[in-house]
């Protein structure tokens, strides 16, 4: 992107950190007043605002009231950051973030990439070995994905955690927690409300009119699944008196589950994991002779690429991935900056994006089917 198209408060922010990087603003100076920096760059006090409460998000400045901007210790450029994502390739959603990470580090930090680890039955102890390479690299950062889909995920996770923790190595978590929900660990974690986003999706159906839902997912899978179903949950409690809500937790492309589940539950509605389990249930279903949306309604969580693609385009919960990967660079900054700050939820917020899945593109999709 030129510096046309890149946002006057952005440029600003850019400037700015070059000039503290550089030592031309050295830490603990005071940088200009709002006022100066007014003229100085031919800005409102509106994009100046939003230029150094970037600058402080990214932990390179403290605003004081009454006082002014104060340049802190300033991170060294040249840093390393590991990447632990081992459904990096199989989960779209990170190929965007880890973009996000790469504009928000600029060229002053290096991102290294493990591997895609495509063997499920071994992604435990190759996640561990890919630990103990980015320990042994001494990196200055970690971004972590934590594993599932695996009974000792948890486990596993746990111990990933604790061997970045006992070398010195702060870690952020990407999109999910390692413990389960709603518990909390002692990590930043940046993400979206998995709750709400749940409850959305399923007031949705709601709305056109399903009162027989089902929440399918594959077992084990990560927190934020549970979060969703919590979500889902709460959305059908809430409705009118004669909705129930059943979840599953099954293979969404075995034929013999997913007709087990829609002879026992009957659903008008289902709420996908994810679009992944979507496009296969959608698959399935097509096989067993059931039409999305006529006979059943279908909705899926993260708006990968394919979602508008698939033989019906998929209604879904839009997650902003690449500003989730700047914002995991800028917390990652302010966590190297300031160890002692507390752990932080960064949680972005979603969009609800309507297609054809759902239904709500037939006249009377509100109650009449």
């Amino acid at each position: 992107m030129d510096s046309n198209q890149t946002p006057k408060h952005r440029q600003i922010f850019q400037t700015l950190r070059n000039a503290i990087s550089s030592g031309e603003y050295a830490a603990g100076s005071r940088l200009p007043s709002e006022s100066e920096l007014g003229k100085t760059f031919s800005a409102s006090r509106i994009t100046l605002t939003r230029a150094l409460r970037d600058l402080q998000t990214a932990g390179l400045i403290d605003r004081r009231v009454g006082s002014g901007s104060y340049v802190r210790s300033v991170v060294p450029s040249g840093m390393t950051f590991g990447l632990l994502i081992p459904q990096l390739g199989q989960t779209e959603i990170f190929e965007p973030i880890c973009s996000g990470m790469t504009t928000a580090g600029g060229s002053s930090h290096m991102l290294v990439w493990g591997r895609s680890l495509q063997d499920q039955d071994a992604i435990d102890d190759q996640a561990m070995e890919l630990c103990n390479q980015l320990i042994a690299r001494r990196v200055s950062g970690v971004f972590f994905a934590p594993i599932e889909y695996t009974i000792n995920r948890r486990e596993v996770n746990r111990r990933i955690v604790a061997s970045f923790t006992s070398a010195g190595i702060p870690v952020v978590l990407l999109d999910r927690d390692f413990v389960p929900y709603p518990q909390r660990s002692p990590l930043d974690l940046i993400g979206i409300d998995n709750r709400r986003a749940g409850h959305t999706i399923t007031a949705h159906l709601l709305e056109q009119g399903c009162r027989r839902l089902l929440f399918v997912g594959l077992p084990d899978a990560a927190e934020t699944v549970d979060a969703r179903i919590s979500g889902f949950r709460e959305a059908v409690s809430r409705s009118a008196p004669n909705a129930v809500g059943h979840v599953a937790r099954i293979d969404s492309s075995d034929e013999p589950s997913v007709r087990k589940a829609i002879d026992q539950f009957r659903p008008d509605g289902i709420v996908c994991a994810n679009d992944v389990t979507a496009a296969n249930l959608m698959r399935t279903l097509g096989g067993l002779g059931i039409e999305v949306p006529d006979a059943i309604r279908l909705v899926g969580h993260d708006d990968v690429r394919y979602a508008n693609l698939l033989p019906v385009p998929l209604t879904t919960i839009h997650q902003p991935c690449s500003q989730m990967g700047e914002m995991a660079m800028r917390v990652m900054l302010l966590r190297l900056s300031d160890p002692q700050i507390p752990p932080r939820d960064i949680l972005l917020n979603f969009s609800l994006v309507v297609r054809q899945s759902c239904g709500a593109h037939r006249r009377g999709a509100n109650g009449s089917r």
